[in-house]
């Protein structure tokens, strides 16, 4: 297992699925460029209540940075290529508006300091 920090674009809508033994989760593909110019998709799974209300909350196309555990994966396309994939249990999901909401709570100190 590899820990690790994601950012990218949600593709597609994240959904809601129950465990077996009754618990929810959210699971997403993120779009993520890899640094050589090419895209990486990452399956996406978010246990955690915060993590899967906040991929609930995107839509298509929204940037998304997530935070946790990695597994690299490989599949094969349509014509026969092997490409990379990565697998990620999502314990911390940041979005623009999380980003805007922290900053926000930043700056209240200096406000109530005046």
């Amino acid at each position: 297992m590899i820990d690790g920090l994601i950012a990218g674009h949600l593709v597609g809508l994240a959904e809601t699925r129950q465990g077996k033994n009754g618990s929810s989760f959210a699971l997403a593909k993120v779009k993520a460029t890899a640094g050589d110019g090419e895209s990486l998709i990452v399956n996406v799974i978010a246990f955690a209540t915060e993590a899967s209300a906040a991929l609930m909350a995107l839509d298509d196309g929204d940037a998304v940075a997530l935070a946790g555990a990695l597994t690299p994966k490989v599949w094969t396309d349509k014509q026969g290529n092997t490409r990379p994939a990565l697998d990620m249990v999502a314990t911390q999901v940041l979005t623009t508006y999380h980003a805007a909401r922290k900053q926000l709570a930043l700056a209240e100190p200096e406000r109530d300091a005046r």
